[in-house]
Protein backbone atom coordinates (compact mmCIF):
# COMPACT_ATOMS: atom_id res chain seq x y z
CA UNK A 1 0.00 0.00 0.00
CA UNK A 2 1.32 3.48 -1.39
CA UNK A 3 2.26 5.91 1.74
CA UNK A 4 -0.94 8.23 2.13
CA UNK A 5 0.42 10.95 4.56
CA UNK A 6 3.21 13.28 3.38
CA UNK A 7 2.58 16.35 5.17
CA UNK A 8 5.37 17.78 7.28
CA UNK A 9 4.86 18.08 11.21
CA UNK A 10 4.54 21.33 12.29
CA UNK A 11 7.12 22.61 14.70
CA UNK A 12 5.59 24.07 18.48
CA UNK A 13 6.97 24.44 21.07
CA UNK A 14 6.59 21.32 23.63
CA UNK A 15 4.38 23.06 26.13
CA UNK A 16 2.28 24.87 23.21
CA UNK A 17 0.04 21.14 23.51
CA UNK A 18 -1.55 22.84 26.93
CA UNK A 19 -2.38 25.86 25.43
CA UNK A 20 -3.68 24.71 22.35
CA UNK A 21 -5.62 22.18 23.66
CA UNK A 22 -7.58 24.98 26.22
CA UNK A 23 -8.49 27.64 23.36
CA UNK A 24 -10.10 24.53 21.60
CA UNK A 25 -12.04 23.71 25.06
CA UNK A 26 -13.01 27.26 25.19
CA UNK A 27 -13.79 26.91 21.43
CA UNK A 28 -15.97 24.54 21.75
CA UNK A 29 -17.46 25.13 25.10
CA UNK A 30 -18.31 28.77 23.85
CA UNK A 31 -20.19 27.51 20.34
CA UNK A 32 -22.06 24.29 22.30
CA UNK A 33 -23.51 26.72 25.18
CA UNK A 34 -24.85 29.95 22.59
CA UNK A 35 -26.14 26.99 19.99
CA UNK A 36 -28.21 25.57 22.94
CA UNK A 37 -29.31 28.44 24.39
CA UNK A 38 -29.21 31.04 21.92
CA UNK A 39 -31.46 29.14 19.26
CA UNK A 40 -28.68 27.59 17.18
CA UNK A 41 -26.07 30.10 16.93
CA UNK A 42 -22.63 29.23 16.31
CA UNK A 43 -19.97 31.59 17.58
CA UNK A 44 -16.76 29.86 16.22
CA UNK A 45 -17.41 27.87 13.65
CA UNK A 46 -18.65 30.28 11.18
CA UNK A 47 -19.07 27.40 8.39
CA UNK A 48 -22.00 26.57 10.50
CA UNK A 49 -23.47 29.61 10.31
CA UNK A 50 -23.06 29.83 6.70
CA UNK A 51 -24.65 26.34 6.10
CA UNK A 52 -27.34 27.84 8.34
CA UNK A 53 -28.15 30.55 6.25
CA UNK A 54 -28.13 28.61 3.33
CA UNK A 55 -30.84 26.53 4.32
CA UNK A 56 -32.62 30.09 5.74
CA UNK A 57 -33.22 31.45 2.35
CA UNK A 58 -35.30 27.85 1.74
CA UNK A 59 -37.51 27.57 4.90
CA UNK A 60 -37.75 31.12 5.45
CA UNK A 61 -36.38 31.01 9.02
CA UNK A 62 -36.39 34.85 10.84
CA UNK A 63 -33.12 33.40 12.66
CA UNK A 64 -31.35 34.53 8.95
CA UNK A 65 -30.59 38.12 10.02
CA UNK A 66 -29.19 37.36 13.19
CA UNK A 67 -26.89 34.75 10.97
CA UNK A 68 -25.86 37.52 8.94
CA UNK A 69 -25.40 39.31 11.50
CA UNK A 70 -23.44 36.99 13.53
CA UNK A 71 -21.39 36.77 10.42
CA UNK A 72 -20.64 40.48 9.60
CA UNK A 73 -19.72 41.08 13.34
CA UNK A 74 -17.12 38.01 12.95
CA UNK A 75 -15.55 39.84 10.41
CA UNK A 76 -15.36 42.94 11.41
CA UNK A 77 -13.80 41.64 14.34
CA UNK A 78 -11.44 39.51 12.58
CA UNK A 79 -10.23 42.66 10.73
CA UNK A 80 -9.81 44.78 14.13
CA UNK A 81 -7.82 41.97 15.40
CA UNK A 82 -5.61 42.05 12.75
CA UNK A 83 -5.49 45.55 12.74
CA UNK A 84 -4.47 45.27 16.46
CA UNK A 85 -1.70 43.09 16.30
CA UNK A 86 -0.04 44.48 13.81
CA UNK A 87 0.09 47.39 15.39
CA UNK A 88 0.85 46.54 18.70
CA UNK A 89 3.82 44.48 17.07
CA UNK A 90 5.07 47.58 14.56
CA UNK A 91 5.56 49.48 18.31
CA UNK A 92 8.05 46.52 19.85
CA UNK A 93 4.93 45.27 21.98
CA UNK A 94 4.04 41.55 22.69
CA UNK A 95 0.36 41.18 21.40
CA UNK A 96 -0.44 37.10 21.81
CA UNK A 97 -1.67 38.29 25.65
CA UNK A 98 -3.54 41.29 25.47
CA UNK A 99 -5.60 40.12 22.78
CA UNK A 100 -6.40 36.75 24.76
CA UNK A 101 -8.08 39.71 27.30
CA UNK A 102 -9.92 41.29 24.96
CA UNK A 103 -11.37 37.82 24.10
CA UNK A 104 -11.70 37.51 28.18
CA UNK A 105 -13.32 40.90 28.46
CA UNK A 106 -15.67 40.46 25.59
CA UNK A 107 -16.95 37.20 27.19
CA UNK A 108 -17.39 38.83 30.53
CA UNK A 109 -19.26 41.65 28.54
CA UNK A 110 -22.03 38.33 27.13
CA UNK A 111 -21.65 37.01 30.52
CA UNK A 112 -23.19 40.51 32.21
CA UNK A 113 -25.89 40.72 29.44
CA UNK A 114 -27.33 37.08 30.53
CA UNK A 115 -27.66 38.57 33.83
CA UNK A 116 -28.72 42.09 33.26
CA UNK A 117 -31.18 41.44 30.29
CA UNK A 118 -34.36 38.84 30.16
CA UNK A 119 -33.62 35.19 28.93
CA UNK A 120 -34.16 35.16 25.35
CA UNK A 121 -37.04 33.76 23.85
CA UNK A 122 -36.40 34.17 20.27
CA UNK A 123 -33.38 34.78 18.61
CA UNK A 124 -33.58 38.63 17.58
CA UNK A 125 -34.66 39.54 20.87
CA UNK A 126 -32.34 41.86 23.33
CA UNK A 127 -30.97 39.26 25.31
CA UNK A 128 -30.37 36.48 22.30
CA UNK A 129 -28.70 39.61 20.08
CA UNK A 130 -26.18 41.50 22.52
CA UNK A 131 -24.72 37.82 24.29
CA UNK A 132 -24.57 36.38 21.11
CA UNK A 133 -22.77 39.35 18.97
CA UNK A 134 -20.45 39.77 21.94
CA UNK A 135 -19.31 35.71 21.92
CA UNK A 136 -19.13 36.23 18.28
CA UNK A 137 -16.80 38.94 18.85
CA UNK A 138 -15.08 36.76 21.52
CA UNK A 139 -14.25 33.89 19.52
CA UNK A 140 -13.62 36.28 16.43
CA UNK A 141 -10.46 37.32 18.10
CA UNK A 142 -9.38 33.65 19.10
CA UNK A 143 -9.88 32.74 15.21
CA UNK A 144 -7.46 35.42 14.62
CA UNK A 145 -5.20 34.91 16.85
CA UNK A 146 -4.45 31.29 15.59
CA UNK A 147 -3.66 32.66 12.61
CA UNK A 148 -1.54 35.81 13.20
CA UNK A 149 0.03 34.63 17.09
CA UNK A 150 -0.76 30.90 17.29
CA UNK A 151 0.15 29.56 13.90
CA UNK A 152 2.20 26.48 15.16
CA UNK A 153 -0.64 25.20 16.77
CA UNK A 154 -3.20 22.92 15.60
CA UNK A 155 -6.69 25.01 14.39
CA UNK A 156 -8.86 25.25 18.18
CA UNK A 157 -12.13 26.46 16.71
CA UNK A 158 -12.77 23.86 13.99
CA UNK A 159 -11.77 20.20 14.23
CA UNK A 160 -12.73 18.85 10.41
CA UNK A 161 -9.64 19.33 9.19
CA UNK A 162 -7.74 18.15 12.16
CA UNK A 163 -9.77 14.80 12.48
CA UNK A 164 -8.87 14.03 9.00
CA UNK A 165 -5.76 14.22 9.49
CA UNK A 166 -5.46 12.29 12.39
CA UNK A 167 -7.34 9.34 10.68
CA UNK A 168 -5.12 9.67 7.45
CA UNK A 169 -1.97 9.13 9.98
CA UNK A 170 -3.73 6.42 11.60
CA UNK A 171 -3.76 4.35 8.64
CA UNK A 172 -0.48 5.80 7.00
CA UNK A 173 1.11 4.68 10.45
CA UNK A 174 0.58 1.28 10.16
CA UNK A 175 1.04 0.95 6.26
CA UNK A 176 4.03 3.30 6.08
CA UNK A 177 6.38 1.31 3.95
CA UNK A 178 9.38 3.29 5.99
CA UNK A 179 9.81 3.55 10.02
CA UNK A 180 10.79 7.89 9.01
CA UNK A 181 6.83 8.04 7.42
CA UNK A 182 5.02 6.19 10.19
CA UNK A 183 7.31 7.88 12.77
CA UNK A 184 6.22 11.36 11.10
CA UNK A 185 2.47 10.51 11.07
CA UNK A 186 2.55 9.49 14.87
CA UNK A 187 3.95 12.89 15.30
CA UNK A 188 1.39 14.75 13.61
CA UNK A 189 -1.30 12.57 15.64
CA UNK A 190 0.54 13.49 18.42
CA UNK A 191 0.25 17.05 17.73
CA UNK A 192 -3.25 16.93 16.76
CA UNK A 193 -4.85 14.05 19.27
CA UNK A 194 -4.52 17.01 22.39
CA UNK A 195 -7.12 19.60 20.91
CA UNK A 196 -9.40 17.28 19.44
CA UNK A 197 -10.14 15.66 22.91
CA UNK A 198 -10.06 19.10 24.40
CA UNK A 199 -12.54 20.20 21.92
CA UNK A 200 -14.74 17.21 22.88
CA UNK A 201 -14.30 18.17 25.95
CA UNK A 202 -15.46 21.34 26.06
CA UNK A 203 -18.48 20.37 24.26
CA UNK A 204 -19.66 17.95 26.49
CA UNK A 205 -18.72 20.40 29.37
CA UNK A 206 -20.73 23.32 27.61
CA UNK A 207 -23.91 21.08 27.29
CA UNK A 208 -24.48 19.55 30.75
CA UNK A 209 -23.19 23.10 32.65
CA UNK A 210 -26.09 24.86 30.29
CA UNK A 211 -28.46 21.95 31.37
CA UNK A 212 -27.46 23.12 35.00
CA UNK A 213 -27.36 26.75 35.11
CA UNK A 214 -28.12 27.83 31.19
CA UNK A 215 -26.31 30.58 29.68
CA UNK A 216 -24.25 31.30 33.26
CA UNK A 217 -21.99 28.48 32.07
CA UNK A 218 -20.01 31.48 30.19
CA UNK A 219 -18.44 32.07 33.18
CA UNK A 220 -16.04 29.02 32.62
CA UNK A 221 -14.41 29.79 29.54
CA UNK A 222 -14.28 33.30 30.65
CA UNK A 223 -12.02 32.39 33.44
CA UNK A 224 -10.06 30.44 31.40
CA UNK A 225 -9.12 33.29 28.68
CA UNK A 226 -8.15 35.39 31.86
CA UNK A 227 -5.65 32.78 32.92
CA UNK A 228 -4.26 32.40 29.38
CA UNK A 229 -3.72 35.71 28.92
CA UNK A 230 -1.64 35.71 32.18
CA UNK A 231 -0.13 32.84 31.09
CA UNK A 232 0.88 33.80 28.26
CA UNK A 233 1.90 36.81 28.68
CA UNK A 234 5.57 36.89 28.38
CA UNK A 235 5.16 35.43 25.07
Amino acid sequence: MNDISQAPVPKAPVEGWLDGALLSFVAAFVDTACFIGLFGLFTAHVTGNFVLIGAGLVSGDGAILVKLLALSMFVVVVGATARADGAMRARGRKPLAPLLGVQGLLLAAALVAVLALPTPRVPHDAGSLITGMLAVAAMGVQNALMRLELAAMPPSTVMTGNLTQVVIDAVSARSATSAAIAQSARQRMRHLAPGLIAFTLGAAAAALAFDGIGMMALALPTVMCGLLAWRLRNR
